[in-house]
C-alpha cells in the first residue's frame, strides 16, 4: 500500500464524520495522477507554499506602511498565523488539518500592495472592481503557472469564501474565515502597541474583561470559545459573548488605529501610486510586461495586485520621476 493511501486510510479512522476526506474530494478542473506520497490537500498546501504569489506576500503591506523594524507583520506573517490559528482549531475538532492549511495558505494570495488601501483604491478606479477573495482564486486559478496550479474544489472554495457573506462549503474553510478575524485582531493590537500607537490599558475594559489582557490570553479566549461552539457540531460557531467582544474589539481598532493613526496618513501616498499606475498602464499598455487575450483592465488589475510595496515603488519611480543625467 502506497504512503498516500495509507494516510487516507487513516483519516477515516482519526477524522470526525464532518471532516472532509481526502479521498472524497470534488477533484480538480484537470485530471491529475494520484501522488505516491501526498494526499490531495497536501498536495494543494504544496503547490501554493511552492508558488510566487506565496512568496511575494513577504513585501506587501498587512497594516502598517513600510515600517522601521523586523517585528512587524507583513501580509505573509499574517497568513503564517492564520495558518497556525486554523490548524489548532481543526485538529482539536478532529477535521481535515491539511485542508485546513492549505486554504488558509492560500487566502491572501491575491492581495494588493499597500495593504486594504491598495484594494480600496483599486476597486475603485478599475470598473471591474476588485476584492481580494476574488483575485485569490484567479492567482491560483490563472495566474501562477501560467494556467493554475489547478487546485481541489475544496481549497479553491475555502479561498474563496475566507471572506464575505457566502460560507465555505467545508467545515474547514470556515474555520479559516474565523481564524483570519482572530489572528488580525490580536496581531494588529500588538504592532499597534509594538509602535506607541496603543497602550494595552487604551482597550476597552469590557472587551478585557472577556478576552483578556494580553496577546496570548485573546487568542487563547477566541480559540476556547470556538471550540466550546463548535464540537459535535455541523458549522462552525464562536460563543456569542466571545464573538461579540472579538467584533467589539474590531470596531476599537478601526476607529482608533486602521484609519485615525499616525501611520495612515501615509496611505493617501500609497493610494497615489496605485492610481497613477492604473491608468498610465491602461492608457500605455506596452509598458505592461504582460499580455494576452484579456481586457487591458483585467491584464492591468492583475500586474498591479500581484506587485509587492517595494515593487510598485520602483515601477512608481521608473515611471514618473526623473533620471538624473550624468556625463
Amino acid at each position: 500500500m502506497k504512503l498516500r493511501e495509507i494516510a487516507e486510510e487513516r483519516e477515516y479512522q482519526i477524522l470526525s464524520p464532518f471532516a472532509v476526506k481526502s479521498r472524497e474530494t470534488k477533484g480538480r478542473v484537470r485530471d491529475e495522477e494520484p501522488c505516491d506520497l501526498r494526499t490531495e490537500f497536501q498536495r494543494d498546501r504544496d503547490r501554493i507554499v511552492h508558488s510566487k504569489a506565496f512568496r511575494r506576500l513577504k513585501h506587501k503591506t498587512q497594516v502598517f506602511l513600510s515600517p522601521e523594524g523586523d517585528h512587524y507583520r507583513t501580509r505573509l506573517t499574517h497568513t503564517l498565523e492564520v495558518s497556525q490559528i486554523a490548524r489548532t482549531i481543526a485538529r482539536a475538532l478532529c477535521l481535515n488539518e491539511d485542508l485546513t492549511e492549505a486554504i488558509a495558505l492560500g487566502h491572501d494570495l491575491g492581495h494588493t500592495p499597500f495593504g486594504h488601501m491598495g484594494e480600496k483604491i483599486l476597486n475603485e478606479i478599475c470598473p471591474l472592481g476588485f476584492r481580494h477573495n476574488e483575485q485569490s482564486l484567479r492567482v491560483v486559478d490563472v495566474l501562477e503557472r501560467q494556467g493554475g496550479l489547478n487546485l481541489t474544489w475544496e481549497v479553491r472554495d475555502g479561498i474563496l469564501c475566507h471572506t464575505g457573506d457566502k460560507k465555505a462549503s467545508t467545515l474547514e474553510g470556515r474555520i479559516v474565515a474565523l481564524a483570519d478575524k482572530v489572528a488580525y485582531i490580536n496581531h494588529d493590537i500588538d504592532d499597534a502597541i509594538r509602535g506607541e500607537i496603543l497602550k494595552e490599558t487604551d482597550i476597552p475594559k469590557e472587551y478585557t474583561d472577556v478576552l483578556g489582557d494580553s496577546h496570548s490570553k485573546r487568542i487563547d479566549t477566541m480559540i476556547h470559545g470556538i471550540l466550546q461552539a463548535s464540537t459535535g457540531k455541523d458549522d462552525i460557531r464562536m460563543e456569542q459573548e466571545v464573538y461579540d467582544a472579538m467584533m467589539g474589539l474590531r470596531s476599537f481598532m478601526f476607529a482608533n488605529v486602521y484609519v485615525a493613526s499616525k501611520p495612515q496618513v501615509e496611505e493617501h501616498k500609497a493610494a497615489g501610486i496605485v492610481e497613477s499606475l492604473y491608468r498610465t498602464y491602461i492608457r500605455q499598455p506596452e509598458l505592461l510586461p504582460v499580455s494576452g487575450q484579456e481586457d487591458i483592465q483585467v491584464l492591468t488589475r492583475d500586474y498591479i495586485a500581484g506587485m509587492s510595496d517595494r515593487y510598485a515603488v520602483a515601477k512608481y519611480q521608473e515611471i514618473f520621476v526623473p533620471a538624473f543625467w550624468q556625463r
